[in-house]
């Protein structure tokens, strides 16, 4: 297929896409006998309307990004990790293990990141070491691995970690030397708080691993072709096993954001889908760190300006905003191509 210059790639096509997925969605709002111009800018206005909507967007988009990273980061070695939803839940039993267990204040915060950064790689590295040593798809490994993490969550949840006396399927709270400062925003309170820039941090270092390092280069050799990376001495087994893992640790992020950013307690489904989400955002950023932050923001900003589009035009169904980002997801992904080619022409590149 005839190649689009980087900026096109990796700006303006993802762009229209989404104009694309817009005008679709658009449509289908005027078929339910509402004003679609209202419904936009409704959407626009609950996701940067305000400086708490805008906190919220990026509360959200942290969610996403980090979730993204770990799904973009596993497809650089052509491996789709559809377990970052697992894997995010599973870091939350390790930031709530150190969180509840009465170490001094200034040291719970670093170690409650690193407990779930490693159980999340843990949780990781299991599939990629079955798709290295055993043979098992990795895409069938990872979703089963999300079962079984939401499984076990709630055993943990209901049967071990639950505060006493609660009747809700809660740990008891964390305590405040454990939770993550807030980010004000013009005075206004909103969950964003610094696991945004840890986020952003995570974004940096994963475009000098895949971009900047021999290692990085070896996984990107494996995941444009295993033959080749192999006859140059890529061990593909540690390499599989080795960037599973970082995935899984990249996932934790979620538990970060939700746990000690916001929630200050372990809670039964704290992911909220975002491992999923962070698949689209993966699509639509192209797999590069820096594309993925953006998409996450879109995403985000989706989700914030859906909550405000159900409360402004209730008639509207609320699984709208849904049908906007799968619309994204299959212009994006399986019909990616359907606006390239135009493009090309258009740029003057054409070609078979």
């Amino acid at each position: 297929m005839t190649a689009l210059p980087r900026w096109a790639e990796l700006g303006l096509l993802p762009v229209l896409n989404l104009v694309v997925a817009l005008a679709l969605t658009a449509g289908l709002v005027a078929a339910t006998g509402n004003d679609p111009i209202e419904a936009m800018r409704a959407l626009a206005v609950g996701s940067a309307g305000s400086w708490d909507a805008v906190g919220y967007t990026l509360y959200y988009a942290t969610d996403i990004a980090f979730t993204g990273l770990a799904v973009a980061v596993a497809f650089q070695g052509g491996l789709f990790n559809i377990g970052a939803e697992g894997q995010a839940y599973v870091a939350g039993l390790g930031v709530t293990v150190v969180a509840l267990s009465g170490l001094p204040s200034f040291v719970l915060v670093p170690l409650a990141i690193l407990a779930g950064a490693g159980f999340g790689a843990v949780w990781g590295a299991i599939p990629g070491w079955l798709q290295a040593r055993r043979g098992s798809h990795i895409v069938i490994t990872t979703i089963m691995f999300n079962f079984l993490a939401a499984s076990l969550m709630v055993y943990l949840i209901v049967n071990v970690l639950i505060a006493p006396g609660s009747m809700a399927p809660e740990s008891r709270a964390f305590p405040d030397g454990a939770m993550l400062g807030r980010v004000h925003l013009a005075g206004v309170s909103a969950p964003l708080n610094a696991a945004g820039l840890l986020a952003l941090g995570a974004a940096l270092g994963v475009w000098l691993l895949i971009w900047r390092t021999p290692w990085g280069y070896g996984l990107r050799a494996l995941g444009q072709s295993p033959a080749v990376a192999r006859y140059a001495g890529v061990d593909a087994g540690r390499t599989i096993i080795g960037v599973m893992a970082l995935s899984g640790a990249l996932a934790s992020g979620v538990a970060v954001n939700e746990l000690l950013g916001a929630q200050g307690k372990l809670l039964l489904g704290f992911t909220g889908g975002y491992g999923f989400t962070g698949i689209a955002a993966a699509l639509m950023g192209r797999n590069h760190p820096f594309g993925v932050v953006v998409a996450a923001v879109l995403f985000g900003a989706l989700t914030q300006g859906g909550a405000e589009l159900a409360f402004a035009m209730p008639d509207i169904p609320s699984e709208i905003v849904v049908l906007i980002q799968g619309l994204v997801i299959l212009l994006a992904g399986g019909m990616g191509a359907l606006l390239r080619r135009p493009l090309v022409l258009l740029l003057g590149r054409g070609g078979g």
